[in-house]
């Protein structure tokens, strides 16, 4: 089991990548498209300073989070009424983020041994809502840097996005609707320094091997499998690579195939998981 410091430093070093992406960006590059319909970069990274801001809710007051939810004008839109709500000049905007990024991390580490915060649809460690929020900050990364035009070095944080998104797998079926699979799937993935990352049985029939960045774009939903490395043995494994997603919510719209670009449906980065 991975040490909540530990996670708390990696969720750290991650927001640090990528606000040292956009720190530099002139004024006009915050309103480029992203992959996300109706989002530029500002809203990506308004998104996940809203994101942070309900999490310290479910951190410290209970009844505070669970009235952003009931309170909501539409809850369908929530997510975009939380960027929207979040936006602000650049500056402006990385303060937002960062001072509530540390008071989340701060929060979370202040949660007694045991505790569980509610989010949407189920509860949480405080573990596993660091895991959530380093899926959440690459994931919305990845957007940012297709809107650039970049590709960003591969790190070992990314074990943290796999595992999140072998974690959700029954959730994954679930949230589109399908029986959850009873069969187990051996996951091998290729990390960045070239070492193997294993889960699952490593007998079982259902298999998906390939490279760590790809199986993360693909839990992310941030490319279609016809785009990636992967490869998918056996029914249940094969399923699952049309249906992955680590977030919560709903599901997603995905990528369309061969572009990279978003199918016409709203982002599919939902509320994380």
């Amino acid at each position: 089991m991975v040490d909540l410091t530990d996670l708390l430093a990696d969720l750290a070093d991650e927001s640090e990548a990528l606000e040292a992406l956009v720190r530099p960006m002139p004024p006009a590059d915050w309103d480029r498209p992203t992959p996300a319909p109706g989002w530029t970069i500002a809203h990506q990274i308004a998104h996940l300073a809203w994101t942070d801001h309900v999490a310290l809710l479910a951190a410290t007051d209970a009844d505070a989070f669970f009235a952003t939810v009931t309170s909501a004008p539409d809850p369908a839109r929530m997510v975009d009424h939380g960027a929207e709500e979040f936006l602000a000049p650049p500056a402006a905007l990385l303060d937002r983020w960062r001072a509530g990024r540390a008071s989340l991390a701060a929060a979370l580490a202040a949660v007694p041994p045991g505790g569980k915060l509610p989010w949407y649809g189920t509860r949480m460690s405080p573990a596993s809502m660091a895991t959530a929020r380093i899926m959440e900050t690459w994931a919305h990364g990845e957007d940012v840097a297709d809107a650039l035009g970049v590709r960003r070095p591969d790190t070992e944080r990314l074990r943290h996005v796999a595992h999140l998104g072998v974690r959700t797998l029954g959730h994954s079926f679930a949230a589109h609707g399908r029986a959850v699979p009873t069969a187990p799937v051996r996951v091998d993935l290729t990390g960045p320094g070239g070492d193997t990352w294993s889960w699952g049985p490593a007998d079982a029939a259902d298999r998906v091997a390939g490279p760590a960045r790809d199986f993360c774009l693909l839990v992310t939903q941030r490319r279609h499998r016809a785009d990636l490395a992967l490869a998918a043995t056996g029914p249940v494994a094969d399923e699952w690579m049309d249906v992955a997603q680590a977030f919560a919510g709903p599901p997603g719209a995905g990528r369309l195939p061969g572009t990279g670009g978003p199918a016409d449906a709203p982002d599919s980065s939902g509320v994380p998981a």
